[in-house]
């Protein structure tokens, strides 16, 4: 292990009863997107114990944040914090830990600025929304990563891993409109908007047979109607449209609105089509930060997996990584695989553990590290550049 990962892990190891009373605090306490006051605040109130300042509301969004530290404007480099939460579940995707992790990443960092005459600068942004909102795109487009040359955050994983990419992903609502009558009495006077939403449905599963690999699409009914009795005039769905070739985006969402004009002619509905959330990019995973990474957690002598092929996810972290170079790699919530996915009640209670915390506090280095190289290693930053141009 060289000594700068040394001394970022033991910054981080000092700050560990601190960082962990915050983890489970917001485990605790889980808040879905746009609405996360409580775990904003308390990240605030701990970065201003620790002596820095503290930017609330910024970018556009209410429970965002911004913190900084350098020796001058650059090289510039930022590190994103999640904390909402699931509904129903809670922090069924572990974003305690992400949230932690990167206020531990960012403030070895700044030690390390502190005391050395290096140029650079680490920014961390509080990003609310993750989970189907958008948080980060509509910061992004409020200047969040203006300046900023590299970009990086972590996420929990049933393995550490290294970023192997996520799809885009378009959030699309389709409400129809219908005529309500009697299912009964009159049933011909009625124009039944749930009809369309089912031939929509069927639609989509029909062209699953011919969606190209890279393709997926699914949804879910969110209104179909008041009462059996009554044919429905009006009934809402909403799909996810995802694509791991962005080049595809544009055709498969073509395909999706025929669909829906499809089932338009054949119940005589009428449709309204409309975003529900931001559009996520698909990530673009930097090969040398991701190298660097895993050398990192190797080194603190964990195993770490690379995944051949792409994600099939999405992240708002997507758009981050169109916009400068970055990674979003993994680290394990448990010693053996993981057996429960994300957005489980088991992931949810692996993240409030002992060893997800230390594992976290573990990528935090491996993360900070990977961003002191990028700082102070001009051959490494020129590595960084090309991949990201190629």
């Amino acid at each position: 292990m060289n000594e700068d990962l040394k001394s970022l892990r033991a910054v981080i190891a000092g700050l560990k009863a601190q960082l962990q009373e915050l983890s489970l605090a917001i485990w605790s306490h889980p808040e879905t997107a746009w609405q996360e006051f409580f775990a904003a605040a308390e990240a605030k109130k701990y970065l201003e114990k620790q002596g820095f300042a503290v930017e609330s509301g910024c970018f556009g969004v209410e429970t965002a944040f911004k913190c900084e530290y350098g020796n001058g404007n650059s090289p510039c480099v930022a590190i994103a914090a999640e904390y909402d939460a699931l509904p129903e579940i809670g922090h069924g995707c572990g974003h305690n830990l992400i949230c932690v992790a990167g206020i531990a990443a960012f403030i070895a960092l700044a030690e390390k600025l502190k005391n050395s005459n290096i140029p650079g600068k680490v920014i961390l942004l509080g990003t609310p929304a993750e989970e189907g909102a958008g948080g980060k795109v509509r910061m992004l487009a409020n200047g969040c990563l203006d300046g900023v040359d590299a970009a990086m955050m972590l996420h929990p994983n049933t393995v550490n891993a290294t970023d192997s990419g996520s799809t885009a992903n378009a959030g699309l609502e389709v409400v129809f409109h219908g005529r309500s009558a009697h299912a009964a009495a009159s049933p011909e006077k009625g124009v039944n908007a749930l009809d369309a939403v089912n031939l929509l449905f069927a639609a989509v599963g029909a062209f699953r047979q011919q969606m190209p690999g890279c393709a997926m699409i699914h949804g879910i009914i969110t209104n179909g109607g008041a009462a059996p009795n009554i044919i429905p005039d009006r009934a809402v769905c909403r799909f996810y449209l995802r694509t791991a070739d962005e080049t595809y985006a544009e055709e498969l969402e073509r395909r999706f609105r025929n669909m829906v004009k499809g089932a338009e002619l054949m119940t005589d509905c009428t449709a309204e089509i409309a975003p529900f959330r931001e559009r996520y990019a698909a990530r673009k995973p930097n090969a040398a930060m991701n190298e660097e990474y895993a050398a990192n957690m190797e080194a603190l002598g964990l195993e770490v997996r690379r995944p051949e092929r792409q994600g099939k996810g999405s992240s708002d972290f997507g758009n981050f990584s169109q916009k400068v170079p970055g990674i979003h790699p993994y680290f394990a919530l448990s010693e053996d695989v993981l057996p429960y996915p994300a957005h489980s009640v088991g992931f949810r209670d692996a993240s409030a553990t002992d060893y997800a915390f230390e594992n976290a506090m573990n990528g935090a280095a491996s993360m900070a590290q990977t961003l002191w190289k990028f700082i102070t290693d001009e051959k490494f930053r020129a590595e960084v550049k090309k991949d990201f141009e190629k």
